[in-house]
């Protein structure tokens, strides 16, 4: 090689370093916030085609970015929900199949009592590559109740957190009991997420020359609904009735309203990319209103169960605004993968996923998924798994492949296939019409449930 053909080469190669630099400083890594509402339903949302309580700020967000139709949580209940996201794994892997609360009653669903720190976290991906980590909300993946040995939420990436009881290091301010909210605590029930949008935007404030990840996760839309002192004069009727639940979801819009303006005023809506969602469906569902209609709630692997509502915002980014996106199929194991990739955060050495990369999709190319997502719910009759407040109990497993859904027991019993492009309440069994693709659904999903870990209390 002569020495020309060398300059030349080095020369191109310094042009496109330089080139790439000035790329990455004119779109630095953006800053991510992901909002997990508490028990939120696909119809709660305004711009989801509900109605029962306006929700403008959460509707603006959809005007605003781009609205998904098809995502699913990683759980129809809150723990399993919550570690699927940040895991990109079957919360199986981790022995968490139901919300974790005492130690007598995670070992009667044979569950850890918490997640295990050495899981590979997106938080901790994110951190390796620059971003400062910060969780502000409801934790739910172990502490609490009787479970005091639960590892600190700094061990799983975070640099800085506020959480509620269900967590190992409550905050102070709003635990004054053992319970998910008391009258005495210093920050009320009403103004807490209002505190937990605080605490975001001032974690975002004191780190503006660094990208930054926040969990969000506001429990206000979970029972019991506690509107200020003065909503409780006027709606007196109890804590799960549905003139509480509008009292507080208008507030919580209103606090989803804040955050947003917060980060205009701020100078960093530009490079801030804002995931709205929910981890599981609605309890109690209002006669299935709450769920948009769909079949099941919360603790159902039916549709209400699992299909959330899903924005993406990023007013200022290459992120289309006003799309509506009713094609790609989304999970919440993809996040980590896909938050990677548009974050520019190498994956984790030997990272392994149940989901698969879909960030194209996360930013306005629709995507046709290449794998089946599979769920579970429920290892035993003991009570540690809620049965939903519709009564209409599912199948233990479920598997989505293209549009069909096969839900089935463990065991191998009560199959019913649905062709969710038709159907997608989940009305018609298909089993009978298409044998052939139910035994290759079943077969499919037994053995994805059958390859997951078994707990040592397990039979």
């Amino acid at each position: 090689m002569n020495k020309l053909n060398i300059f030349s080469k080095t020369a191109s190669a310094s042009l496109l370093l330089g080139l790439s630099m000035q790329v990455q400083a004119k779109n630095p890594s953006p800053n991510i916030i992901v909002i997990l509402t508490d028990d939120m339903g696909f119809g709660d949302v305004g711009a989801y085609g509900g109605k029962f309580v306006p929700t403008p700020n959460i509707d603006r967000m959809a005007a605003e970015g781009i609205l998904f139709t098809q995502y699913y949580s990683a759980s129809p209940i809150s723990s399993p929900s919550r570690a699927g996201l940040l895991t990109g794994r079957c919360p199986g892997n981790f022995h968490i199949t139901s919300y974790l609360q005492t130690k007598a009653g995670n070992k009667a669903a044979t569950m850890a009592d918490y997640l295990n720190p050495d899981a590979q976290t997106l938080p901790r991906a994110l951190k390796a590559a620059g971003y400062k980590t910060g969780h502000f909300g409801k934790w739910h993946l172990g502490g609490g109740r009787d479970v005091a040995n639960a590892p600190s939420i700094i061990r799983y990436g975070y640099d800085e957190y506020a959480s509620t009881y269900e967590s190992p290091d409550p905050d102070p301010l709003l635990t004054a009991t053992d319970w998910i909210w008391s009258a005495k605590d210093s920050i009320k029930r009403w103004n807490r997420t209002a505190y937990f949008v605080d605490k975001t935007l001032d974690f975002l404030q004191r780190n503006k020359e660094t990208p930054c990840f926040v969990n969000l996760w506001p429990d206000d839309m979970h029972t019991p609904w506690v509107g200020n002192m003065e909503e409780q004069m006027i709606f007196p009727e109890g804590e799960n009735s549905e003139k509480n639940f509008r009292s507080v979801l208008i507030e919580y819009d209103r606090q989803i309203g804040r955050l947003l303006e917060g980060l205009k005023k701020m100078g960093i809506a530009k490079h801030t990319i804002v995931i709205f969602t929910s981890d599981n469906g609605p309890a109690p569902s209002f006669r299935g209103s709450r769920a948009g209609n769909y079949r099941g709630c919360k603790a159902s692997l039916y549709e209400g169960g699992i299909r959330m509502p899903f924005i993406v915002w990023s007013p200022e980014r290459l992120i289309p605004k006003g799309k509506t996106d009713e094609t790609s199929v989304i999970c919440a194991f993809d996040l980590f993968e896909s938050l990677c990739r548009m974050a520019g955060a190498p994956l984790p050495k030997g990272f392994t996923s149940d989901g698969q990369e879909m960030s194209n999709a996360l930013t306005g190319v629709p995507q046709k998924r290449s794998r089946p997502v599979c769920w579970e719910y429920r290892r035993n009759d003991s009570k540690a798994f809620p049965k939903p407040a519709d009564n209409d109990v599912s199948p233990n497993l479920a598997i989505r492949q293209d549009n069909w859904k096969l839900l089935i027991n463990a065991d191998g019993t009560e199959a019913s296939l649905y062709d969710l492009s038709a159907d997608q309440r989940e009305t018609t069994n298909l089993c009978e019409k298409y044998p052939d693709l139910t035994k290759e659904l079943k077969e499919k999903v037994l053995h994805w449930r059958n390859a997951l870990p078994v707990a040592e209390n397990e039979n």
